[in-house]
């Protein structure tokens, strides 16, 4: 049936269709624009829809390269790309491939974060799917409205806690859209397969209530009962309708997030990035760091700032890794300790401790402050994941570097302006002895005649490759061996080259390579396991490689 809005005068006019040529220009997966043949042109009806010259791909991409750089700020290159990908995805994609360091932190940290808070107002066309509060009963039926048959790639948040910006409800689409963007652009995951969703449950961010553009449900969050059925009635719909989806959960708050990941991780494969992949990703760099600082993995002592999903996501892995290499769960637990919002996290204080920090609460003198902890617990390691900018003082990374020849400082919060010292800072306050890395990025930065070049320790080195592994080997479940498989692959490509500069990560621009080993690693970890339904190729390696999207034009005459 046509649009109401159409319906005026059509006996008169005829029935609206939609005829081929349309049809490819506007799907984005099968257009090409400018860059249809002349052949083509002929052959599908696009002759007189598009301006004469013929350009190749190379050209397109050196156009939309240009027309990005002549934005005036990054949420607006943000809103270009964003149209680029709505139009044109081959196009997109060989354009962020080809210029990876400038455009991923455009689609994504730090810019994402601001297109979350301006999404009502920046909203231009749908992509991706939004899930709510009023289609209970009737998720199922949603999700079988999805256009491609075969979602194999799921992200899905429910807007509570988007990267250090807090409750953004339905305006947090701009993550599992960004992240998706990200499987594609790094790990080669074809776009048809993936399907951002948020889940509108509401929002207790008043200002959002309040705002005369936001685009979700305007009501206080749900919690209790009523969130849980309605969480899951989705697991059990994407499972009924995507019997192969991989689920990624994104940004949802503390008092969701470990629950949901342990309530669902072995009903299907899935996983949480900011619990999971966040560990792997900074506790590679800590073993990229040891490249500098000597020493053994087991013989640190790690201070977190913050004590929430990333922090002891982090310090669980940590604990793995330091159980590989001799120590008991309890010892390795004992060389990690957490600061919160209240102080140093120790067993007097267990009574109004949430769950998931108890196995963290030593015995030890309460302090209340950051410093007092650096000065009392001389760790080696100081890792920040609380969302609260310039906590990493002067004091804090001086004490760091009289207690330590390298001390790892890791400010990993998200975005820019929330992390908790810059480079700049980190390098100048210890002398240019720091072992640096950011969740966003952060440029060079020269002192006394030496080149520093912080790491970006970015969950973009993990989560595609995993996924990307996952999905090869049709595993029936995401391990934690699988992540710190993960960690350990990315620290063993950490060159000579990377070290010498400071940089504890690989260069971005590895990044697909970075990918590929990490999803050989995660699917030997699946068949050793017995969690692979597909039987396992001859050349594991070389199979995963074909499977991963390249952004190159068809032919279609």
């Amino acid at each position: 049936m046509p649009p109401t809005s159409y319906s005026t005068g059509l006996s008169a006019w005829g029935a609206p269709h939609q005829p081929r040529a349309a049809a490819l220009l506007n799907d984005p997966l099968l257009n090409k624009g400018t860059a249809f043949t002349e052949r083509e042109r002929d052959a599908l009806g696009l002759r007189g829809l598009l301006p004469p010259r013929v350009f190749t791909l190379e050209e397109q991409v050196g156009r939309s390269l240009a027309a990005v750089r002549r934005k005036s700020d990054a949420l607006e290159k943000y809103i270009y790309l964003t149209n680029l990908q709505n139009r044109n995805e081959t196009l997109f994609y060989r354009l962020v491939m080809e210029n990876v360091e400038e455009m991923v932190p455009l689609i994504y940290t730090p810019t994402v974060g601001q297109a979350c808070l301006e999404y009502g107002s920046i909203y231009r066309r749908a992509r991706g799917m939004f899930i709510t509060l009023r289609e209970r009963g009737r998720i199922a039926e949603i999700l079988r409205m999805w256009p491609h048959e075969q979602a194999r790639l799921i992200v899905v948040t429910d807007g509570e806690r988007i990267l250090g910006l807090g409750d953004l409800g339905a305006l947090g689409m701009g993550i599992p859209i960004g992240k998706l963007s990200l499987y594609t652009a790094c790990a080669g995951v074809h776009p048809y397969y993936t399907l951002p969703i948020t889940l509108d449950v509401g929002t207790d961010n008043a200002s959002l209530l309040d705002g005369e553009f936001y685009i979700g449900l305007r009501e206080k969050r749900a919690r209790g009962k009523v969130y849980d059925d309605f969480i899951e009635e989705f697991v059990t719909a994407v499972q009924t309708v995507f019997p192969k989806a991989l689920l990624q959960w994104e940004d949802f708050g503390n008092t969701n997030a470990f629950r949901l990941l342990q309530q669902n991780r072995r009903r299907l494969p899935s996983f949480n990035d900011d619990i999971q992949g966040t560990a792997a990703v900074a506790l590679a760099g800590v073993i990229g760091g040891l490249q500098l600082t000597g020493g053994k993995l087991r013989d640190q002592r790690l201070l977190f700032l913050g004590a929430g999903e990333a922090g002891t996501g982090i310090a669980d892995l940590y604990v793995a890794a330091a159980q590989a290499e001799g120590l008991t769960e309890a010892e390795a637990r004992q060389r990690c300790w957490f600061v919160d919002s209240k102080g140093l996290v120790v067993k007097s204080r267990a009574a109004q401790l949430a769950e998931h920090k108890l196995h963290y609460a030593h015995d030890h003198e309460f302090v209340a402050t950051l410093a007092e902890a650096v000065k009392a617990l001389r760790p080696t390691a100081l890792i920040g994941v609380s969302g609260m900018p310039q906590t990493f003082t002067r004091e804090v990374v001086e004490m760091m570097s009289a207690n330590n020849p390298r001390p790892i400082i890791f400010a990993l919060s998200n975005p820019t302006s929330k992390a908790e010292c810059t480079a700049e800072q980190a390098y100048t306050w210890s002398g240019g002895r720091a072992i640096f890395a950011s969740g966003s990025p952060f440029p060079a930065f020269e002192l006394n005649g030496r080149r520093h070049v912080p790491g970006q320790g970015n969950n973009i080195y993990i989560f595609p490759g995993v996924g990307l592994g996952a999905l090869a080997c049709e595993a029936r479940e995401v391990t934690d061996s699988m992540f710190l498989a993960a960690a350990q692959t990315l620290a063993s490509l950490v060159g000579q080259e990377d070290l010498a500069i400071g940089r504890v990560y690989p260069s971005l621009t590895r990044v697909r390579e970075v990918s590929l080993h990490i999803a050989v690693a995660v699917a030997k970890i699946a068949y050793a396991e017995g969690l692979a339904h597909r039987p396992r190729p001859v050349d594991l390696k070389e199979d995963i490689a074909s499977r991963m999207f390249q952004p190159v034009y068809r032919d279609y005459v």
